[in-house]
């Protein structure tokens, strides 16, 4: 989907924005663990456990109020205790969605899209553009707003099932702004698959906080500069803009996106440390163009660059969750949380739609 470079100066801004109350947000308590109030069956101080080491019999009641499915960490309590909601950071994580949401819409209706002519509401189908890159990016965006708005609506006292659905109903509901400002704008058009592919990312943190009580699987970003040619880094800057910020934002060429599922959690016998991780990856380049490689510019010009391939790579490699590494510090834990939306680089396995099968000693 074609949108205006201006709105990715803005998208930066929203990202560091939320990033940074993220870690403002997680500095609370909500990351240390429980307060005084916290409750397990036969446990005077749970947050003196370690779960790594707990046997059946050390704590009767544990094991029956434990969630399945899940290699159990002492951030497991969140999911077995009694909460007292604030009202007053009720009322501020509320107010803060709603200025996030309205603010958003207002700033791109007024900024970005009144210098493009208005219409009925359309729809726009963009899903075979460049290689489902944007696709992936829309996931990933979603899912990782779900889970840091989720955390905001826990901090407030709220158990996990309802911090998990208002998490995601406002990461969808916050990506759903753009497709209805694109809907109204003639240039552009409700795009169907975007908001396909954000349901995928925020359904996919809530369904597995309702199943497993766990983020067994988890959506990561990579990225790597992808190497243009000196001739076509003008169509580079003009695609996916001219600076690193725009680029890590846009550049499909040179994103990666990765589903990486926690080992123990799957497989709860195996003898493995619970931060270990496998994560299949996939990315795409040699895009010049949504669909081809061929375009014209505003003079009327026309370039051909079909001798260059379209690359599909599809990946397997280790990653590390480092929600699960255990630490005392609230201030690693906030940095572990933002931190664990980024694919840890490792040595790779790649399988291309050339047939040629690689291996990278680093990749991330």
């Amino acid at each position: 989907m074609k949108i205006p470079r201006q709105y990715y100066f803005f998208s930066q801004k929203v990202l560091i924005c939320t990033l940074i109350l993220s870690v403002i947000t997680m500095s609370s308590p909500i990351m240390a663990g429980l307060r005084a109030y916290d409750t397990i069956p036969g446990v005077r101080n749970p947050r003196a456990i370690h779960f790594d080491t707990l046997t059946p019999t050390e704590h009767p009641g544990i094991n029956d109020s434990l969630p399945p499915f899940r290699h159990h960490t002492n951030s497991d309590f969140r999911y077995l205790t009694h909460r007292e909601v604030s009202k007053p950071r009720l009322l501020a994580v509320s107010a803060a969605h709603a200025i996030a949401w309205g603010g958003t819409f207002l700033a791109l209706n007024n900024a970005w899209y009144r210098d493009y002519p208005r219409s009925a509401f359309h729809f726009f189908d963009d899903r075979k553009e460049w290689n489902q890159m944007d696709k992936a990016g829309h996931i990933w965006t979603a899912y990782q707003l779900s889970r840091i708005s989720a955390e905001a609506w826990y901090w407030t006292g709220l158990d996990y099932r309802k911090s998990a659905w208002l998490g995601g109903a406002s990461a969808f509901a916050f990506q759903s702004v753009i497709e209805i400002l694109d809907g109204f704008s003639s240039e552009w058009g409700f795009s169907v698959g975007d908001m396909e592919a954000n349901l995928i990312g925020s359904a996919g943190y809530v369904a597995q906080e309702l199943l497993f009580q766990n983020q067994v699987f988890q959506f990561k970003l990579g990225y790597r500069p992808y190497n243009y040619p000196e001739n076509l880094k003008a169509r580079r800057d003009n695609l996916f803009g001219a600076t690193l910020p725009e680029q890590l934002l846009k550049d499909y060429n040179s994103q990666r996106y990765w589903l990486s599922g926690n080992i123990k959690s799957m497989f709860p016998d195996w003898n493995v440390p619970g931060w270990l991780n496998i994560a299949v990856g996939y990315s795409a380049d040699g895009m010049y163009g949504g669909h081809g490689n061929t375009w014209s510019d505003k003079q009327g010009n026309s370039f051909d660059y079909t001798h260059i391939k379209r690359t599909r790579r599809f990946y397997l490699a280790p990653d590390i969750d480092l929600t699960k590494i255990r630490t005392n510090s609230k201030v690693l834990k906030t940095v572990f949380f933002v931190v664990n939306s980024v694919k840890i680089p490792a040595p790779t396995f790649e399988i291309n739609s050339s047939g040629k099968v690689v291996f990278r000693p680093i990749m991330f």
